[in-house]
């Protein structure tokens, strides 16, 4: 542990309070300070602290599925905490919560051995309706209309639906109610479908049969492991909207701990799912009031879209964030107000060390301190460990024998001078350039050459302000001939520099005309203004001198010929390179501003409804979690008049045609992308009522954007969401 004096963490980071302490569990050591870091939220006084939700946000490897691993495991401990963890992320297929989750002697359910029972009489009648909706929107978005709403309300109310199977039958065969039995059937015969993906398709045994119950609520850790299936499938959203509904209704009521936890791992997929995201923003806003701590894992709050980040931003008064790449560390700073300083630090963070902000004005950077025990217990990167270790022995067998390794205290310094300034700028100890011995007049010599000035007036050119940017080099051009002469660098600079706004203006005659000047001054031994031989004060715009004798053959430039003329060129040069890199970094900036608002709106979902050949249908593209693919899919959702589906992208095909009076199947694709903020170009075809096999049906091309919009690939035309 490196420590640095109080006074230099008190101007590296001035939002740190030398003074704040929080009471509660050990968490790690300050690195701004040397100092303890302890937090438990729910110790800390509200007014300091109104919200105990926290946030945890880092890339892979960064740490913070380890440091809230050993937040829960020290909180129940010692404080005789519970907690309940969603975990969809592990090695192997199990959960990385599982060891410590049976180490603490509480439970580890995994989708599949254990089953929910959505319509449970432990939940209240609004309560298992709602949950149920969540489920049937999970898998049918479009199923629950007003008609259905009613039909299954009904159905929720018949004495056979204390089960999902009796709950499926009571909307296939309804009795008589305010409605007959005919239109109840009717109606509910979409919420029926859904809801027999459970009971008989391929979501079968997670929310039905005979020993459909619910978890137990007096264990110290619950965990429910959804590593095992498959990222996009429906069956998570429905598993997490009925284990949200059994914390709220059932443990949370039931639980005699002093304070609870709700860990939800990988929660962009909640946050993310219509089905889960209204039960977890509620639980967020009555946290304090239930007893509750949300602890939010996930790798950045771009995956959520601006809106949803926000508001879960707002709602979170503690944040750590670990390792960020730099664009991702700038949008996480400014949706959380991280200070300047802290969002420099992010990207270079090492695993384990994250910037912590608690209440309004609390930031610091953490260093996690684990026990063996626990380093034991928290370990995710079982794998990456192993190749690394694969590839050290790999490096170790084919090193030289006879060149051995240094060993430590041989000639190898591992150690850190303890009173060193880590954050001080890094500069080397001779770079190459002598300033003292050079020219006064070379471009880059500090003292006489003012950059920033040049960069200035080409900025405000490239923003269109012309006129703004000739009036200002005018006025510069006069001030450095008045400090430096005609003749000199500074001045001839200003030259290069309208020579490059006229190229900006559209005015290339005249900054050839400026550039001829700088190439015949450079050749000049006399100064202009000396030889004109009268008393008239320099020009801003000086005229040219005649051409000079020609030189004899032969003949030998002087000396100081040679000297005056090598500083005009590196002028010319510096200038040029200057005004490239002012242009650069526009066009740089711009694409990153680009790239940053795309990445805040990312949803990595996008979809569009379309009627082609009087088919109703919906193109919709899902980006995978590691978003190096996205899936396509065209859905018709059993509409009469389908009879062909064909989708074709990136060189893949996939179509499907009625068969035997059976609707066609929705057809997907699945395509690679190497940039996961690219749209996704596909051609969808769809044969309507009067399509015939071997003929050619309507089709449309769709720009699918992973923010969630989709467009018209030839018209540039936005589309009506699938929504």
């Amino acid at each position: 542990m490196i420590r640095l004096p109080t006074t230099h963490a008190a101007i590296t980071a001035p939002l740190v309070a030398s003074s704040t302490r929080f009471p509660g569990i050990a968490i790690g050591r300050s690195l701004l300070d040397g100092r303890p870091f302890h937090l438990s939220p729910v110790q800390t006084e509200a007014a300091l602290l109104p919200s105990t939700n926290s946030l945890a946000l880092g890339g892979l490897g960064s740490g913070k599925s380890t440091t809230a691993k050993t937040r829960i495991r020290r909180e129940i401990l010692e404080n005789g905490h519970q907690a309940v963890v969603i975990d969809s992320f592990g090695e192997d297929n199990a959960g990385e919560w599982a060891p410590l989750v049976r180490s603490l002697d509480g439970r580890v359910i995994e989708a599949g051995t254990f089953t929910l029972n959505p319509v449970s009489t432990l939940f209240p009648p609004e309560v298992r309706e709602q949950l149920v909706r969540s489920l049937i929107l999970a898998v049918e978005p479009g199923a629950l209309t007003h008609q259905a709403t009613h039909a299954l309300q009904h159905a929720l109310n018949h004495p056979k639906a204390t089960s999902l199977n009796g709950l499926v039958d009571a909307l296939v065969s309804p009795e008589d109610g305010r409605w007959p039995a005919a239109k109840l059937t009717e109606w509910g015969e979409g919420a029926a479908i859904g809801l027999s993906r459970y009971t008989e398709g391929s979501l079968r045994g997670l929310f039905d049969g005979p020993d459909a119950s619910l978890p137990e609520t007096d264990l110290p850790i619950i965990s429910f492991d959804f590593s095992h299936l498959d990222r996009n499938s429906p069956a998570i959203p429905s598993l997490m909207a009925a284990v949200s509904c059994w914390a709220e209704h059932v443990w949370l009521r039931q639980s005699t701990a002093v304070h609870k936890h709700l860990v939800l791992e990988e929660a962009w997929q909640i946050l993310l799912s219509p089905a889960t995201s209204e039960l977890i923003q509620r639980l967020l806003k009555n946290s304090r009031k239930a007893g509750l701590s949300l602890d939010v894992l996930m790798h950045t709050l771009s995956d959520l879209g601006e809106g949803r980040a926000r508001d879960l931003a707002r709602l979170c008064e503690i944040a750590h964030v670990g390792r960020l790449n730099p664009e991702e560390a700038a949008l996480v700073g400014a949706l959380l107000g991280l200070p300047a300083w802290a969002v420099e630090r992010i990207p270079a963070l090492d695993p384990g060390q994250a910037v912590w902000k608690v209440g309004p004005d609390y930031v610091d950077i953490v260093q996690t301190v684990l026990s063996d025990e626990e380093a034991a217990l928290t370990d995710t990167s079982a794998r990456r460990r192993m190749a690394q270790h694969a590839l050290a022995v790999e490096q170790d067998t084919t090193a030289s024998p006879t060149e051995p390794l240094a060993e430590p205290g041989e000639d190898t310094d591992v150690g850190v001078d303890p009173g060193e300034d880590l954050y001080a700028p890094f500069t080397t100890a001779d770079d190459g350039w002598d300033w003292e011995a050079l020219p006064p007049n070379v471009i880059g010599a500090p003292q006489h050459f003012d950059l920033a000035r040049h960069e200035s007036v080409l900025r405000t050119a490239l923003e269109g302000r012309f006129d703004e940017a000739a009036q200002l080099a005018a006025v510069y051009e006069r001030e450095d001939i008045s400090a430096h002469g005609l003749n000199s660098a500074q001045a001839l600079a200003w030259l290069e520099t309208r020579a490059q706004v006229a190229d900006l203006r559209g005015e290339p005659g005249q900054a050839v005309q400026l550039r001829a000047t700088v190439a015949r001054m450079g050749i000049d031994e006399g100064e202009w203004f000396q030889k004109r031989g009268d008393s008239t004060p320099p020009a801003p715009h000086p005229v040219p001198p005649p051409a000079a004798p020609a030189q004899a053959a032969g003949d030998e430039p002087s000396a100081r010929a040679r000297r005056r003329t090598w500083p005009y060129v590196a002028a010319v040069a510096g200038l040029s390179i200057a005004a490239a890199g002012v242009w650069t970094n526009a066009q740089s900036e711009h694409h990153t501003q680009e790239r940053q608002q795309k990445a805040a709106a990312y949803k990595g979902r996008s979809g569009a409804a379309l009627t082609i050949d009087g088919v109703k249908t919906d193109v919709v593209a899902q980006w995978t979690t590691d978003r190096d693919n996205v899936i396509v899919e065209l859905r018709s959702y059993f509409d009469k008049n389908a009879r062909y589906l064909r989708i074709d992208g990136s060189g893949k095909t996939a179509s499907s045609v009625r068969e035997n009076g059976w609707f066609p199947k929705d057809p997907e694709i699945k395509l690679p992308v190497s940039d996961y903020l690219a749209d996704v170009t596909v051609h969808i075809a769809v044969g309507g009522r009067t399509w015939k096999d071997g003929s050619r049906a309507p089709s449309r091309t769709v720009r699918l954007s992973p923010t969630g919009i989709a467009y018209d690939a030839q018209t540039g035309e936005k589309l009506p969401s699938d929504l």
